[in-house]
């Protein structure tokens, strides 16, 4: 391998620098690409630089002639399309695909060949060609010296050539695999993709670079095999010399492929419409190919009728074809069935870019549609029942055996859809079309006259004639009834009895309950009612027998009997009844005051039911508790007849003071809520103090603290224990300002006194050691004396 592998590409720089002037300003391009659009950091996509397939041999072989048209063969020197060698075989490696050589081959199958084994665009062999030795655009042949070195692979600045490396098909093999070597070792080289590059102008630093971010690895490999970009003069110049900076390998390579190939970042879609015919009535098959040369994948291709947009199709039917023809596999294939009204049409359809692009016109052609009009007969509409007639006959479209739908207006509304499948022998006698094409169905309809007409619907979107309407008149028999009673059963609720029917049918109806003109309940007349089959002959099930909720008072109760065939709904019957709802009553017994807390007792009953009722009580005009009254009271039930479960009682809490307490009875029926009593009570507060640390002596234990009372201002008494004995009783009246500063009931509250001799103890002061001392506050009022608490003392 060369320097040239070995280093960054710098050294292929000024040979293509200097190849690429002599062929800076080709003769045969009418129109030169736009080199405003280049862009230093993407020259060409990877998927076109990578795309092996974009050329056959045959399509090389084509486009040299054409581009070499002009070239004359001298002696000793060879037009490139006129080049024959022989060529070496070669085996796989990781950058290449074996090669299979041979005795004499073209320069076009050295170069189709090459580009499949290594994986490289045909295109970017014949742009490098070019800008390199111009030898695909040379008026004249070349001599086997410039074809050693024709794309100028191993030739160094600063030394000859490396013969090991001439010969044209070792030249165009060892470039294209030398691009695969850049792409699997991006590392190794100067430029590379995805990061920004310092990129130079020329090989003199002082015409200096600039930053390019290189977007892809194509770009990359350019970059390496040739380091410079066009500066300014280059870009302006076109093929032509910029200035003494200018660089032109890149552009040169920009501007070729772009005039001979398009786009170098975006190519368009390419294709076929094959086929637009008219298959059936109503439809039309589109047939064809596309793809993408920038992809393997398939592509999409749009449908359009008379300009409008119809259907998107995915191009991936198997065309062997296509693969055949252009090397990209099968899956390119188009083949629809359009549906499209009877007319001429023009059917167009695009290719659609797999990227954005351009979505090209594969071609338009325009169909003529033919679409027969179905027909049918309306063979009979007959009146079946009190809501309901029959309609007969058949349809059909002379487009298709198959069956299709039948659409049912009665007087010009759309009330039913079928579909015409039923047997009919005669009709596929007379038009051959099978004999599935019959239809009877069921309407419903309101009693009286009507205009019946059927529509048939075209199987292909187009008309839908009427084929038959035919007058028919319904009877519909109105509902009977009666209200039998309305009776209160309670305080909120009433019972309604009665029977209805609709003579049309032997099957229950439904029954409306109206209260005071209102809807309040739907029933169903199922009930046994043997007299009323005794005396219309449609069964015994026409009977109802409910109870309502209703609200105390007088009420009207109607009943409307609703037709079974959507008919009128007759009222049967109407009663006016009252309901009463009795007041609940009760006592509040007692209501006795405790420490924080009173309890409340006493009964309550509703006379319109058995059941206990809840009573709720109220303090000082608030909601405190809800209770239910369920307590035994023998002496309620001997007094009112109702049971005995219907006393309360429950201790609640309340603040210390005096209070009004009041009971509300609660009614069952959502009635009033009387109050059955108010007492007023007083609570008493809980007494409370402190215990201070206890000092302790030969003499005896020093005990003190605070007690209060919250129901007086007055000192109360303290009773102190010791070990679990009861020991002396003092009163808590010591001045102690500073209880006074907290709780505002005077100083008068301390406690302090020496325990001389422990009571039970039969001699001589207290034990050496530790005792337990505890002190209990006694309520004024005779209620709990709350320990205040207890401490530990150590006697010596």
């Amino acid at each position: 391998m060369s320097r040239l592998l070995r280093r960054s590409a710098a050294a292929f720089g000024a040979l293509t620098m200097a190849v690429a002037m002599l062929v800076s300003a080709p003769t045969d391009h009418a129109v030169a690409a736009d080199l405003g659009q280049f862009d230093p950091g993407m020259i060409i996509s990877d998927s076109i630089f990578y795309d092996a397939g974009s050329m056959s041999a045959a399509d090389i072989q084509a486009f040299l002639d054409t581009k070499g048209a002009n070239c004359s063969p001298a002696s000793g020197n060879t037009c490139l399309k006129d080049y024959r060698q022989a060529t070496t075989t070669r085996s796989a490696d990781s950058y290449c695909k074996a090669y299979a050589g041979s005795g004499s081959e073209s320069a076009a199958q050295i170069i189709a060949k090459v580009a499949t084994a290594c994986g490289i665009n045909p295109q970017v062999l014949l742009v490098t060609l070019q800008k390199e030795q111009g030898l695909v655009t040379a008026t004249a042949g070349k001599s086997a010296a410039v074809y050693q070195k024709a794309l100028g692979f191993g030739c160094p600045d600063t030394a000859a050539c490396d013969t090991q490396y001439f010969g044209f098909g070792n030249q165009v093999y060892l470039a294209a695999r030398q691009f695969q070597l850049y792409a699997a070792n991006p590392s190794r080289y100067s430029h590379r993709a995805g990061m920004t590059n310092n990129v130079l102008y020329h090989p003199s630093a002082a015409c200096g670079s600039s930053a390019v971010y290189i977007q892809n690895q194509a770009t990359a490999s350019l970059y390496n095999y040739t380091p410079y970009q066009p500066n300014k003069a280059a870009l302006a110049a076109g093929y032509g010399t910029g200035d003494s900076c200018s660089s032109y390998g890149n552009r040169n390579f920009w501007n070729y492929f772009t005039d001979w190939f398009g786009s170098t970042n975006q190519r368009a879609p390419i294709g076929s419409l094959d086929q637009v015919s008219a298959v059936s009535a109503g439809t039309v098959r589109v047939r064809g190919w596309a793809f993408d040369p920038d992809t393997a994948d398939s592509i999409r291709v749009h449908v359009y009728v008379d300009g409008r947009a119809t259907q998107a199709l995915t191009a991936n039917t198997s065309r062997p074809d296509v693969g055949a023809a252009y090397g990209r596999g099968s899956a390119h294939g188009f083949d629809a069935t359009i549906g499209m009204a009877a007319g001429s049409h023009q059917v167009c359809v695009y290719a659609i870019d797999a990227n954005g692009g351009t979505n090209p016109l594969l071609g338009c052609s325009t169909v003529a549609v033919v679409n027969q009009t179905p027909i049918g007969s309306l063979d009979a509409v007959t009146a079946t029942g009190p809501g309901t007639v029959q309609v007969r006959g058949w349809a059909l479209d002379p487009d298709t055996r198959d069956p299709i739908r039948v659409h049912v207006y009665v007087d010009g509304k759309s009330v039913q859809a079928l579909t015409a499948d039923g047997v009919r022998n005669d009709v596929d006698r007379a038009y051959g079309k099978g004999p599935n094409h019959g239809f009877s169905t069921t309407v419903s309809v309101a009693s009286g006259t009507h205009e019946v007409c059927t529509y048939a619907i075209d199987s292909n979107g187009g008309g839908n004639p009427r084929f038959g309407c035919k007058t028919v008149t319904v009877n519909n028999k109105t509902p009977i009834g009666s209200l039998d009673a309305v009776t209160a059963t309670g305080p909120s609720s009433i019972r309604v009895r009665g029977w209805a029917l609709d003579p049309d049918t032997r099957d229950p109806i439904r029954v409306h309950v109206y209260v005071d003109g209102k809807s309040v309940q739907a029933l169903t007349a199922d009930g046994v009612r043997n007299d009323v089959d005794r005396a219309h002959g449609m069964g015994p099930n026409h009977g109802f027998d409910a109870t309502i909720t209703v609200a105390a008072g007088t009420h009207e109760v109607c009943t409307y009997a609703i037709d079974s065939n959507g008919g009128g709904n007759p009222r049967f019957g109407c009663k006016t009844v009252t309901v009463v709802n009795q007041t609940p009553r009760g006592a509040l017994d007692s209501v006795t005051g405790g420490m924080e807390q009173f309890t409340v007792s006493g009964w309550a009953l509703d006379p319109d039911t058995r059941d206990p009722i809840r009573v709720h009580v109220y303090v000082d005009g608030k909601s405190v508790q809800a209770l239910t009254a369920d307590g035994v009271r023998n002496d309620v039930d001997r007094a009112y007849g109702m049971g005995p479960n219907h006393g309360y009682s429950a201790v609640i809490a309340a603040t210390r003071g005096q209070h009004e307490v009041c009971v509300y009875a609660i009614d069952s029926s959502g009635g009033g809520n009387p109050r059955i009593g108010c007492k007023t009570v007083t609570v008493n507060g809980t007494a409370f103090g402190a215990l201070d640390p206890l000092s302790a002596s030969s003499a005896g234990i020093q005990v003190r603290g605070w007690a209060i009372d919250p129901d007086t201002t007055g000192a109360i008494r303290v009773h102190i224990w010791v070990d679990g004995a009861w020991q002396a009783e003092v009163r808590a009246n010591v001045s102690r300002p500073d209880v006074d500063n907290e709780h505002h009931m005077g100083p008068l509250h301390g406690y302090d006194t020496v325990l001389a001799r422990p009571v039970n103890q039969a001699s001589g002061g207290w034990s050496s050691g530790s005792h337990q001392v505890c002190t209990y506050a006694i309520d004024s009022t005779g209620g709990t004396n709350p320990l205040i608490g207890c401490a530990s003392v150590t006697v010596p």
